[in-house]
C-alpha cells in the first residue's frame, strides 16, 4: 500500500454510537494511540475491527500530550537492568526504538497534514553531575545503540538562558509532533485501512468465556474471537481489574500566547526540553510560543486552576519570562504502573492488553499496538519480555495518597538539590574570583608566587 492509497481522506465516515449488533475479529476497547495502533496495523492485514470508545477519540492522555517521541520508558534504564538483566534490558530498548520509528514513518505530512515534526531533544540536568552523565552517555551509546551526546552545563546554558540546569544529554533521532494531530491522523488511517471506529459507546459488559467474546454496550452487543483492552483509568467496572493496577495522575500543561523574538532569545533549543526528575517538559511552537508541561496530581482538578502555577513554574526556571500570559490551560489523565513499566501482552486465550503508558513516552504505545497486532494476527511472541511486568495492585484510594505524597516529596527533594546544586556553584565562582584577586595582588606587590610543595 503506497502512501497515496493510505493518506488520510476528508470524506471518512462520522464515528458514531455502535446501534446494532456486530461480528468482528478483533474488539479494541479504547480508541487512544495504542488502541488505533492496534487497530490500523491489524486491518490492514485484512482483519475485521471495532473500535469501542467511550467518549470521542482522543479525548483523554492521548489527544493533550506534547508529542516528545524518543527511545526510552518510565522506569531508569538503570533499574531496567537490575529487573530483567541486560540482554533483556536490550530487547526492551529496540522495542522502544522500533515504535519511535513507526510514529517517525506515520507522522509525515503526507499522511497526516500539519502534523510539524521538528527534530531533537535535551534532557537536562537539575544538578551538576558530570560522572553520572558520563556513565549514562556509555550505556546508551555502546550497549544500547542509541545515539545521544553529552552537553556540559557552559553549551546547555547557550541554548536555555537560565542558571537552573547544569548538564544535558542531546538525543539528536529524538522528535516532536503535534500529538493531538497524530490521534486524529491516526484514527483516520485505521478507518481508511478498513478498520470501524465507534465513538459515544461504553462498554459495560464482557464475557471473556468460550473461543468467541462477548461485549455489551448500551445500544448493542459485539462479538469478537481477541478483545485488546486499549484503555486507561476509564475503562470502568468490566475492566476493574486492569483499571485497579494504574495509579491515575492527572498533568497539567498550558500555551503561552505569542511571545515574539523574545522567546527565542530565552531559548535557543528547537526541540522539546524535560529535566532528568521529570518534573518539566515543554518545548517551543508555533515559532514563538511556548507549551509547558509542570503540576500533577492524582485527582481530577480543573486545568484553570492551575494556571497561576503554571506561570510561576516557567518564571521560576527562566525568571525573564515571569507572568507570560497563558492562551490555553488542559490536563489529561495517565495510568502510571507500580513497577513504572508498561502493561503489554495476552492475560488470557483472546483477551489482551496495552496499557499503563503512564510516564511512558509516545513511542511505547506504538510499539505496543504493533507487538499486540503481531501476536494475535501471526503468532509473534515478542511481547512476552514484558512478562515480568504483570499486572499489580496500585492501592486504590491509599495508593493515590501515597502517590500524591510521594510525588510532593520527589519534587521537593529535587527543589533542594538544586538550589544546593546553584549554592556550590556560586560558592566555587566566589572562590575563583577571591584566588584571581589574591593573584593579581601578589603580582603588583612584586612578591615572587610561593614554590609548591614538594611531597
Amino acid at each position: 500500500m503506497s502512501a497515496d492509497d493510505e493518506s488520510v481522506s476528508p470524506e471518512l465516515p462520522e464515528r458514531g454510537r455502535l446501534s446494532f449488533d456486530l461480528d468482528v475479529d478483533i474488539c479494541v476497547v479504547g480508541a487512544g494511540l495504542a488502541g488505533l495502533t492496534v487497530a490500523r496495523e491489524a486491518a490492514r492485514v485484512g482483519a475485521s475491527v471495532a473500535v469501542l470508545e467511550g467518549r470521542q477519540v482522543g479525548w483523554n492522555a492521548s489527544g493533550h500530550q506534547l508529542g516528545t517521541v524518543m527511545p526510552g520508558y518510565g522506569l531508569a534504564l538503570g533499574d531496567l537492568i537490575e529487573r530483567v538483566g541486560l540482554e533483556d534490558a536490550r530487547e526492551l530498548w529496540s522495542l522502544s526504538k522500533m515504535g519511535a520509528d513507526y510514529v517517525r514513518a506515520t507522522a509525515t505530512e503526507d499522511l497526516i497534514a500539519g502534523i510539524s515534526l521538528s527534530e531533537g531533544a535535551l534532557e537536562v540536568s537539575n544538578v551538576d553531575t558530570g560522572e553520572r552523565l558520563i556513565a549514562r552517555l556509555q550505556m546508551l551509546n555502546e550497549d544500547f545503540e542509541t545515539e545521544a551526546v553529552g552537553w556540559q552545563t557552559e553549551q546547555v546554558r547557550q541554548a536555555l538562558k537560565t542558571g537552573r540546569y547544569f548538564h544535558g544529554i542531546h538525543y539528536p533521532h529524538a522528535f516532536q509532533i503535534d500529538g493531538r494531530k497524530y490521534v486524529h491522523g491516526l484514527a483516520s488511517l485505521a478507518q481508511r485501512a478498513g478498520a470501524r471506529i465507534f465513538e459515544n459507546t461504553p462498554v459495560v459488559g464482557i464475557d471473556f468465556s468460550g473461543i468467541r467474546k462477548r461485549i455489551a454496550t448500551p445500544s448493542a452487543r459485539l462479538r469478537a474471537s481477541h478483545i485488546v483492552l486499549a484503555g486507561n483509568v476509564h475503562l470502568g467496572q468490566p475492566m476493574r481489574r486492569l483499571t485497579d493496577t494504574l495509579l491515575p495522575v492527572w498533568r497539567y500543561a498550558a500555551i503561552t500566547a505569542p511571545l515574539g523574538e523574545r522567546l527565542s532569545e530565552i531559548i535557543a533549543f528547537r526541540g522539546s526540553v524535560m529535566d532528568t526528575d521529570g518534573i518539566d517538559h515543554f518545548r517551543i511552537i508555533d515559532g514563538d510560543r511556548l507549551v509547558w508541561s509542570s503540576p500533577e496530581t492524582t485527582w481530577a482538578g480543573r486545568p484553570d486552576r492551575y494556571r497561576r502555577a503554571i506561570q510561576r513554574r516557567i518564571g521560576a526556571v527562566f525568571p525573564d519570562l515571569r507572568n507570560v500570559p497563558l492562551e490555553d490551560v488542559w490536563c489529561g489523565a495517565v495510568g502510571q504502573t507500580v513497577h513504572g513499566m508498561p502493561e503489554i501482552g495476552e492475560l488470557r486465550r483472546g483477551l489482551w492488553v496495552a496499557s499503563g503508558f503512564g510516564r511512558q513516552g509516545l513511542a511505547t504505545s506504538a510499539m505496543a499496538g504493533q507487538l499486540v497486532a503481531r501476536g494475535i494476527l501471526r503468532g509473534e511472541e515478542r511481547w512476552r519480555v514484558f512478562s515480568p511486568f504483570e499486572l499489580v495492585w496500585a492501592g486504590g484510594v491509599v495508593g493515590r495518597v501515597a502517590g500524591h505524597a510521594i510525588g510532593l516529596w520527589e519534587r521537593g527533594r529535587a527543589a533542594t538539590e538544586g538550589v544546593l546544586a546553584r549554592r556550590r556553584e556560586k560558592a566555587r565562582a566566589a572562590e575563583q574570583i577571591r584566588e584571581e584577586r589574591r593573584a593579581r595582588a601578589g603580582r603588583h606587590s612584586g612578591a615572587r608566587p610561593l614554590p609548591p610543595s614538594r611531597r
